[in-house]
């Protein structure tokens, strides 16, 4: 089966196109046919509609297939609600749970259902799949998804933790599993989502018990322009003295904080890097808060899980930022986790165990693959089968 992946943000529209099967999946040999990325959406591609035809258009142009080899369509759609733990077709209803969602994913849920609203158009004959993002997190004990906040509230509006990058945690944890050649039942592993949002989550058996993110993506570790955890109270006592809507608090805590906010320069941690070797303090300081808040997480996880066999990098910094790894795992001797600076230096972009030689828990640099999973749980949703084990 030939699965188009389509993973879109706010002005970018990844996708790939890769081949899978049961038996192609059993032997880890599924095959990527093709890949690219639709950019500047919203100024040079006027919207996501656009950026999905330009999508498909590259791919008849490259030779890679016709509309009619593709068979179907994976989506990530960022958040579920309590309504899905595992992938599913799209009809009507599943469109309406998903719209519904939006309120929880303001940022995600409507780009990701314009891009298939478009795909549809373009492509009525296959089949189209929606895969979550907080469904790997469906696993979460009660103790760990409950807010301090009256009870029948939250079950009114569906409070709880719900957790994303569920896909990118599941994928290292599986990936870890096989590169150990352990099997996942008998893992406890720490994963380390970061980019320009970022999260971590505890995996104990294959399975989520915990993780960084709430609600919505808000929460939990500094990212890119997301405050991550803040007392609810500052942002009250924003709101009042400097007379600001909802809406503006939004955009602030959502838009405008995290290593932005922190450093004045920028969100993106390649050019906060660049200033804090140049000297500049509030640069430092973002950086310092980041690995801190993964430090932090890397100790709640240890007493979460019982301890780990090992904490996995991956995502853009994650996978790209060794010196960032090595600052978020300084003093962690007593849980047996210590970095290997040339191992870790040697890093960037691959598969590698960044260890000290004797370090009791590993630590590993995995390149997530998220659109390889989004294919398979297309592939066996399409099959009747559910979610990718």
């Amino acid at each position: 089966m030939n699965v188009l992946v389509l993973n879109s943000g706010s002005s970018s529209l990844k996708y790939q196109l890769i081949e899978t099967s049961a038996e192609l999946m059993r032997r880890d040999a599924d095959r990527r046919l093709a890949r690219g990325i639709v950019e500047r959406i919203g100024t040079e591609v006027p919207d996501h509609a656009e950026a999905v035809r330009i999508a498909i258009s590259e791919l008849a142009a490259g030779g890679t297939a016709c509309l009619g080899e593709i068979d179907a369509v994976g989506h990530r759609i960022v958040h579920g609600g309590e309504y899905f733990s595992e992938p599913v077709l799209i009809d009507a209803s599943v469109e309406a749970r998903i719209e519904e969602c939006a309120a929880l994913a303001p940022l995600h849920n409507p780009l990701n259902l314009r891009t298939y609203r478009a795909a549809r158009k373009l492509l009525p004959h296959a089949a189209h799949v929606a895969v979550f993002d907080n469904a790997f997190h469906a696993t979460l004990p009660p103790a760990a998804f409950t807010y301090g906040l009256p009870y029948e509230l939250c079950a009114r509006h569906r409070l709880r933790r719900y957790g994303f990058h569920g896909t990118s945690h599941r994928y290292v944890a599986e990936r870890y599993a096989r590169l150990s050649g352990r099997p996942a039942s008998e893992l406890r592993i720490i994963t380390c989502h970061l980019g320009n949002g970022c999260s971590m989550c505890a995996v104990a058996g294959g399975r989520s018990v915990d993780t960084t993110m709430g609600l919505t993506p808000l929460e939990g570790l500094l990212m890119g322009t997301r405050a991550g955890d803040t007392d609810p109270a500052a942002a009250i006592h924003i709101l009042r003295r400097e007379g600001l809507s909802p809406e503006d608090l939004d955009r602030l805590l959502n838009s405008a904080s995290g290593l932005l906010g922190i450093s004045g320069v920028s969100n993106d941690m390649r050019t906060v890097l660049g200033h804090a070797r140049a000297g500049d303090e509030r640069a430092r300081l973002a950086i310092d808060v980041f690995c801190y808040r993964i430090r932090k997480y890397i100790g709640a996880y240890f007493a979460v899980l019982n301890g780990a066999d090992a904490v996995v990098f991956t995502a853009g910094i994650g996978e790209n930022r060794p010196e960032i790894r090595a600052q978020a795992c300084e003093s962690l001797d007593a849980l047996g986790i210590r970095v290997d600076p040339e191992r870790n230096f040697a890093a960037l972009g691959v598969e590698a165990d960044i260890s000290a030689d004797g370090a009791t828990t590993r630590v590993w640099v995995i390149p997530t693959n998220e659109e390889l999973l989004i294919a398979r749980d297309t592939a066996l949703a399409c099959a009747g089968r559910g979610a990718a084990a």
